[in-house]
């Protein structure tokens, strides 16, 4: 059992009508918190034609909880070539690490390239000014016999500290979820997965770069090696496909992982235009500090569902997916998009032992 619930605050930004840029939708949004203390959201705001920036906002609090937001403007935008396709572009779906070894935020994001999506690193100490690292690259493998680098990928976030690699070195580690199911990619065949891996559904995997390397020159960040597959869909709510939520954090069990699972069939590859008939929810599992790539404990049935209006109707129908979690007076918020419009947010809560 995950001794941990999730509960349902309310909704704190949905698109401004008035602005061109959020026409389609704020949503998805990475979390931080300013030099001078103040939490704030980094949401995903989509303009007309499915083109995504990455917005700052700061987060009003009332009776010890988030009620709204503030905005401050755009963060980060599709400027470089490989964020941008022949008739689509973005920079999506941003997650946010404070990595105090480092003194900076790791931003990783989706640049929606000539490619489709692949994982790209920002930097910053404020919040506000980013400094692009660029593309991941990913090492070969041979044990997996793939080139990850081929493969689209979403879902990426960093733990906040150092943990043990796969040789026994220190390292920073990221989850993430490369895609070779055909379905998801629109298709008519899957791409080769890799070796010995007999689930072709998207899941979490988790990747290294040498801690000692990336304290000398940050850059060094964006290339990782010794990929592990971490889980793979498991349960109803999550059949079809998993991915990581917020950065993990330190609990008494060891890690835990908030991550969104996904229930249905899909068709429609990267296709905005296209309904999807799919259900997201928010679960969670917990990885050995010891070693991350391992589950110790998993939960069989979501944390929070779909359950009203604003969850149920939206860009894409039926969507919770958490992205940020942050800490304010010693609780724990969890910020969400919902139904890829609007950002709801709810609390974490540890249940306590009967």
């Amino acid at each position: 059992m995950i001794p941990y619930r999730l509960r349902r605050l309310g909704k704190v930004m949905e698109s401004d009508p008035d602005d061109p840029n959020e026409a389609e939708g704020v949503l998805n949004p990475a979390a931080g918190v300013t030099p001078d203390g103040r939490v704030h959201l980094l949401p995903r705001v989509v303009a007309r034609g499915n083109v995504s920036r990455v917005g700052l906002a700061e987060v009003l609090v009332e009776g010890g909880a988030p009620v709204g937001v503030r905005r401050r403007g755009i963060v980060l935008a599709p400027d470089e070539t490989w964020e941008r396709g022949v008739a689509h572009g973005g920079v999506e779906d941003p997650r946010v690490t404070y990595i105090e070894r480092l003194g900076v935020q790791v931003m990783t994001y989706v640049a929606f390239g000539p490619l489709g999506p692949r994982i790209a690193i920002a930097v910053s100490s404020d919040l506000e000014n980013w400094r692009r690292l660029g593309p991941l690259h990913f090492s070969y493998e041979p044990e997996w016999s793939v080139d990850l680098n081929l493969y689209p990928n979403k879902d990426a976030v960093f733990f906040p500290e150092p943990i043990p690699g796969p040789d026994g070195t220190q390292c920073y580690a990221m989850l993430h979820r490369p895609m070779w199911h055909a379905k998801w990619l629109g298709l008519a065949d899957a791409l080769p997965a890799p070796a010995e891996l007999h689930d072709d559904r998207p899941g979490i995997w988790i990747s290294y770069v040498s801690a000692e390397a990336v304290e000398s020159d940050i850059r060094a960040i964006t290339g990782l090696r010794s990929h592990r597959c971490v889980a793979l869909p498991e349960f109803a709510y999550e059949s079809a496909k998993i991915g990581a939520g917020p950065p993990p954090i330190r609990v008494p069990e060891g890690w835990l992982l908030i991550h969104h699972g996904v229930e249905g069939e899909v068709d429609a590859g990267f296709d905005p235009t296209v309904q999807q008939d799919v259900i997201y929810r928010a679960g969670a599992m917990v990885l050995d500090p010891a070693d991350p790539s391992r589950v110790l404990e998993r939960g069989s049935e979501a944390l929070l569902e779909p359950g009203n209006d604003d969850e149920r109707a939206g860009i894409v129908p039926n969507v919770v997916f958490p992205t940020a979690i942050v800490n304010i007076d010693a609780r724990q918020f969890v910020f969400y998009g919902m139904a890829d419009a609007r950002i709801g947010v709810a609390e974490l809560e540890r249940i306590s032992a009967q």
